[in-house]
């Protein structure tokens, strides 16, 4: 069920987006400094209005359902997983979706004095709380440099991915995110030899994703390493 299927969630607000922006004429003035409706205060103020309607009748019982068995197993017994899949550089990178947190538009950085590891950029704050931020190249080895995106005619947004498990959350900046990917245990494949010493340590497999190969991060040796970096 969504905004776009259910009658009740789109009454009496106006779907400028639809009319006038990227699933319209693309008449809207915005697009020429916001390129994407998603990226404009008026979509957000009505994505606002919409969060804030009450849920019609059996919403959230048919989410429950649907959320409880989405990552059991595939229709022949294939066990699913959920990864969040971002870009560092020219890596793809896939992240569990259990210890992804939430994502959030870049933040100013704040050095840390006398830091030790150069994996540690500083702290952040997301929605007042003061979090650590992550250089996940430095932490793994890998080029961390946005690549040229200018060719494929696209634009695309830096974000900041809050992860990790209870009280523990760390941040970490990327180059973009695509978002969440379900797949199954036979789609996992080896990884590399290619692939630097310290980036081999958390790469738990890899996943092939549109043409290309997302190295899937393992959570458990993911968040030992931010640990030790962090100490």
């Amino acid at each position: 069920m969504s905004a776009e299927s259910d009658p009740i969630a789109t009454d009496d607000i106006a779907q400028c987006w639809r009319e006038i922006g990227v699933s319209g004429d693309r008449s809207c003035p915005e697009l020429d400094e916001h390129l994407h409706c998603r990226n404009c205060p008026t979509h957000a103020e009505i994505a606002r209005k919409l969060l804030d309607r009450p849920l019609p009748p059996g919403y959230r019982e048919e989410w429950t359902r649907h959320f409880a068995g989405r990552d059991d197993k595939a229709p022949d017994g294939e066990e699913i997983d959920s990864v969040l899949i971002f870009r560092i550089g020219e890596e793809w990178l896939g992240l569990p979706a259990g210890i992804c947190r939430e994502i959030a538009e870049p933040r100013p950085v704040h050095s840390l004095p006398h830091r030790r590891s150069e994996a540690v950029r500083g702290i952040v704050n997301v929605r007042g709380e003061l979090l650590v931020c992550i250089s996940l190249p430095a932490l793994l080895g890998i080029a961390g440099a946005a690549s040229s995106r200018a060719a494929e005619r696209i634009a695309v947004f830096p974000r900041l991915i809050v992860t990790g498990e209870d009280a523990r959350h760390v941040a970490f900046e990327v180059d973009e995110v695509h978002g969440l990917h379900g797949y199954r245990s036979h789609e996992r494949g080896t990884v590399p030899a290619t692939v630097g010493r310290a980036a081999a340590s958390v790469v738990e497999t890899m996943i092939p994703w549109h043409g290309r190969a997302v190295g899937c991060l393992d959570a458990v040796r993911l968040l030992d390493l931010i640990d030790r970096s962090i100490a």
